[in-house]
Formats: structure tokens, sequence, C-alpha cells
């Protein structure tokens, strides 16, 4: 049974409201003014207000105004009763969040039909409310998934950390390293094309993929044969329209060799100290369409030599496409400054440079997905 909230100064219309819509089968509590009201509206969440406009200390206005700016009332329907009936007058309550009017001399069908009308798109609110809440709570699950399959941080015989900060709950960013035997490491990053749960799908795929070797045939040490067998995988005309972009590379210990290949990625940033004040900076990048976007695409690897107390990073594109107060964006050459300038400092880690971002950043939230893999070779 739907329980309706009457305010109102006037004790004749209290009576007369309470007891036509309890012949109707509702459940009524009156209130004699707004500071009333609203400590009722507060206390029993009504799935509707009749409210009079007109009325001592606050109006029916500022009734409304603060029922709709409470979280906990924000499916109840709110009906103004007022005997003003210029356009002026309801375009201010409709502003002020009013749902309906109804105007005195009160018609008792015109009552009982708009609060059947005002109490079905109150349960039609609730239900997606709770819709709404149901779907939060299972991405929240699957948020907690997706985090629970990336690798913890590693400290020998490499050190690497790493952030990942999805846009939303669910992004399309995804990065792993392991090692393929004692001596070789395998690591990659990709970016999957858009957000959120669509997104989030083919990247889990990936790692799952990776992870198992369940590629057979595929020499998981060569680069740019990974990348092929992803794309032959990939195609984006059976997999949603997605593709993805990927930085993989396997580095041999031993020999102190990266053997790496990039489709359509940022390059990986590779910091070499040359002396306490100069470093020597390489963009590790091969050419290569994204996966999955054509088919037949060559890719190609790099190989590179590592320097003792050399940092490599590797990041999507979300950690430099931000846009400035001023309405600009970042630039990955500004963002390469900022990890070469961060070399040189005893904080050089990632939440350094994360707080660097945020503090370019003119929104509350950013605007695409952010990981960022730091690996200390020493």
């Amino acid at each position: 049974m739907f329980q309706i909230l009457v305010v109102d100064d006037d004790p004749a219309v209290q009576i007369l409201l309470k007891r036509m819509l309890e012949r109707q089968g509702y459940r009524v509590m009156v209130a004699n003014d707004g500071e009333e009201g609203i400590a009722k509206a507060v206390s029993c969440c009504p799935a509707l207000i009749i409210c009079d406009w007109i009325m001592p200390g606050l109006n029916g206005i500022e009734v409304c105004k603060q029922v709709k700016a409470n979280p906990n009332l924000s499916t109840t329907f709110f009906i103004l009763l007022t005997s003003l009936d210029s356009v002026a007058d309801r375009v201010k309550g409709l502003d002020a969040g009013a749902d309906d009017f109804i105007t005195k001399p009160i018609e008792q069908n015109e009552l009982q039909a708009r609060v059947r009308a005002g109490l079905r798109l109150h349960q039609v609110s609730r239900d997606l409310q709770l819709q709404k809440q149901i779907l939060e709570s299972e991405l929240s699950e699957a948020a907690e998934y997706v985090k629970s399959l990336l690798p913890p941080p590693m400290m020998q015989p490499l050190k690497i950390n790493f952030r990942f900060i999805p846009s939303r709950q669910l992004g399309g960013d995804c990065l792993d390293y392991y090692w393929l035997d004692p001596d070789y490491l395998a690591i990659y990053l990709l970016d999957t094309a858009g957000h959120g749960l669509r997104a989030a799908l083919p990247s889990i795929s990936v790692l799952n993929l990776l992870r198992s070797h369940a590629l057979k045939g595929l020499n998981y040490y060569q680069p740019s044969d990974v990348l092929r067998a992803l794309n032959d995988t990939f195609q984006m005309n059976y997999q949603n329209d997605k593709y993805f972009t990927i930085w993989y590379g396997v580095y041999n210990r031993v020999k102190r060799q990266l053997t790496y290949a990039s489709a359509g990625h940022p390059p990986a940033i590779l910091i070499s100290k040359q002396s306490s004040k100069t470093n020597a900076v390489k963009r590790l990048r091969t050419p290569g369409m994204p996966v999955g976007m054509f088919p037949h695409v060559k890719y190609v690897d790099g190989i590179c030599h590592i320097e003792e107390s050399s940092c490599l990073y590797i990041f999507s594109d979300g950690a430099y496409e931000i846009t400035q107060s001023d309405g600009t964006v970042w630039t990955l050459d500004a963002f390469i400054q900022v990890l070469i300038d961060l070399e040189h400092r005893f904080d050089n880690n990632l939440d350094s440079i994360l707080n660097y971002i945020n503090s370019l950043n003119s929104k509350d939230a950013i605007d695409d997905d952010l990981s960022i893999i730091q690996i200390q070779f020493d």
C-alpha cells in the first residue's frame, strides 16, 4: 500500500484530502507546515507528496526544493496544490522540481487521476533505481574480478610496479608481466577502443589467452609473432567491432636484452642514466596497425640493450591525453619530459607521476582509462 503525505496549513483541506485518498486505499499522513512536512518526508519516505504552495514559514516551493535535494526521496512524486494558475507560476514550480499541479478548488476525479499517474511514475522510478543499484553492484564485482587478475608488484630480480585506473568501474586497459622461464620475462599493456564492459571483455580475453598460453604453436618469446596471432584471433568483424593497441616485450635478464613489438600503441620510454645529471631517452615503438583492425598485418620486432640503472615506462594514451584548464590537450612529449624530470628525484614513483597528471586535469574525473607500468632494472 502506497503512503502519501499531505502538507497543508488548512485543517479543512487536510481532512478533505485525507478522506478522499483513504477511500482509494492509500495510507495518508498529514503535516501542518513546511518544516513538519520535510521532517515527516525524511522519516517515512512517502511515495507521493501533496503540498500547498502558499503556507507560513516554508512555502511549497521551498519544501519541494528540499525534498528533491534529498537522495532518499529521489523517487517521491511531488504535487503542488495551488490556486495560482498562470504559466509563470507553473514554470516556477517546475523549476523547483515539482512533478505535477492540482488547482484549487480540488476536484475529486482529477485528484484521483493525478495521484494514480504520480504513483505509477514513482513505481517506475523506484524499479529503475533498483535495477541501477543491481547493475552497479554487478559492475563493482566485475571490476574487482578484473583487478584480481592483474599481477602483484615484483621486487626481485627486477622492481616492477603499476597503476591501473579505469575511467569508469570497468575499462579497456589491461596489463600483465610473468616469467616465460627463469631468464625471460614477458611484459605487455593493451588498450581496447572504448570504455566500460564492452571494452573490458576483450581485454580480459587477451590476458587469459596469453597467460594460459592457449595459442598453440606460438612462440611467446617473439613479440611480433604474438601480435600476429592476436590479430588473427581478434579480428574486429567477429569481436563486436572492438580493436586494441598493445605494446609487448620480452626481456632476457642474462643478456640484458629487450625484444619488443607494438601495434598502434604509444611508445614505451626507456630512460638510462648517463650521469647524475643527464639521461639517455629512447622511445621503443615498432610500426604496426592496432590488433583486429585489418587482417594479415605485418608486425616487426625491435631490440634494445638495457643499460645499468635503466627505467622503462609502458603506458596507455590516457596517461597524457589530458584536457588542461586552458582547454588544450597535454602532449606525449610533455609527459615524457615529466618522466625524465622525475628520474632525478628520490620520489620517482608512480604516485608522483599520477599526482602531476591529476594537477593538470581540468575535470573531476579522467576521460580515458589510465594505465602505466614502471620497470626499474637495477
